[in-house]
């Protein structure tokens, strides 16, 4: 049986996805990760993985997470200079969804209304008829991400992870379904406001973001996250921009990496 067979469809199982849901368990793994001994499974991943390590210009790292959140140079991820061009804030696959206000958005295993993913209905009102750009990471890409546009970044709002259980729907049965930590911060641009979100995972995947310097500058790093694959999503108002002719509405993913041009500000 698979592990998320068992950790989703069985009583034992949930029993056991509680316990590592519990706070302490992130911070243990992320303890084990960040120890010299971590660093024995580098080679291994980069391996398993298939990963590019011509463009870093290490070979040695003091701990996986040393590995996970390292930095590459900046000609190995070059920013489009266009100011006109709406870019990636990181590696991974691209979706683009409208918003619509009923739509749902896979995010992580979960769908969510925009609503639910932002936790404020007033707000997501406010993108109807935008667009959410939902960039997913896998464990293999760079996990580092960098603002997309100038502008003034508003509070950082922190929304935690939730599991929850559902009543059963038919006899025996109990399914599970979590809310990812996530937060994110309103940015005011020249082309409108923008929401930027980072979306952690549910056991791993910690959001490590700079301290906040007003104005933000397009470009420049925003953050990382530690283990564990991630998502990053941006959302932008009615007529603020649009994907590339190449890269298709409702969900179909498209690789991307960071600083490449994926639409058009409008």
């Amino acid at each position: 049986m698979r592990a998320a067979e068992f950790l989703y469809g069985t009583a034992p199982g949930r029993v056991l996805l509680r316990g590592l849901c519990r706070p302490w368990f992130s911070k243990l793994g992320g303890a084990v990760l960040s120890t010299r001994l971590s660093a024995l499974a580098v080679g291994p991943f980069i391996r398993a993985h298939g990963i590019d390590m011509s463009d870093c210009p290490r070979s040695r790292f003091a701990s996986f997470n040393d590995f996970f959140t390292r930095t590459l140079p900046p000609e190995a991820r070059p920013v489009d200079p266009d100011l006109a061009a709406f870019i990636s804030p990181c590696d991974g696959r691209l979706s683009v969804w409208p918003i619509d206000g009923a739509g749902r958005f896979p995010v992580k295993g979960t769908d969510y209304t925009l609503a639910g993913l932002l936790r404020d209905e007033t707000l997501a009102e406010r993108f109807r008829g935008g667009l959410l750009w939902l960039f997913r990471l896998s464990p293999e890409d760079y996990h580092r991400y960098i603002w997309t546009a100038d502008g003034t970044a508003g509070e950082l709002v922190r929304i935690p992870g939730v599991l929850h259980t559902v009543q059963p729907l038919e006899k025996g049965q109990r399914p599970v379904y979590h809310e990812n930590t996530r937060q994110y911060r309103l940015l005011e641009t020249a082309f409108g406001t923008m929401a930027v979100m980072e979306v952690g995972a549910l056991l791993v995947g910690k959001i490590e973001d700079r301290p906040l310097e007003n104005p933000v500058v397009r470009g420049t790093e925003k953050g990382n996250f530690a283990f564990g694959g991630s998502t990053t999503i941006l959302v932008t108002e009615k007529d603020a921009a649009e994907p590339l002719p190449s890269i298709p509405l409702r969900g179909e993913e498209t690789p991307v990496k960071q600083g490449q041009r994926v639409g058009t500000i409008k």
